[in-house]
């Protein structure tokens, strides 16, 4: 089993930047990625950002041209974070976080990014 936690959502103006966390917890020796989702009202969830336990990154064509997005990791591993820059209205969501193992996804709560002025 694997524990998954996010943090570091809220309200920010347009323009504004977030870092959000997700620690991932239990058995974490089994995760082989992790990834950053985000689903906003109405809207189906969609996939920002994952990285593999070998550092491999992956963007969503939705967010790679821009480069506002940036996914990264803590030496530990359990650990990863997404820093949002140059944020805009449409950014709105709950962004989750996905622990994929190879018996299993474990997801968070979910934390809630607004972005309005």
């Amino acid at each position: 089993q694997v524990q998954v936690v996010e943090s570091g959502g809220g309200l920010v103006q347009p323009g504004g930047s977030l870092r959000l966390s997700c620690v991932a917890s239990g058995s974490i020796f089994a995760i082989n990625e992790m990834g950053w989702y985000r689903q906003a009202p109405g809207k189906q969830r969609e996939l920002v950002a994952t990285i593999t336990s070998g550092g491999i990154i992956n963007y969503a064509y939705s967010v790679k041209g821009e480069g506002r997005f940036t996914i990264s990791r803590a030496n530990a591993k359990n650990t990863v974070y997404l820093q949002a820059n140059s944020l805009k209205p449409e950014d709105t969501a709950v962004y989750s976080c996905k622990s994929s193992t190879s018996y299993g996804d474990y997801w968070g709560q979910g934390t809630q990014v607004t972005v309005s002025s």
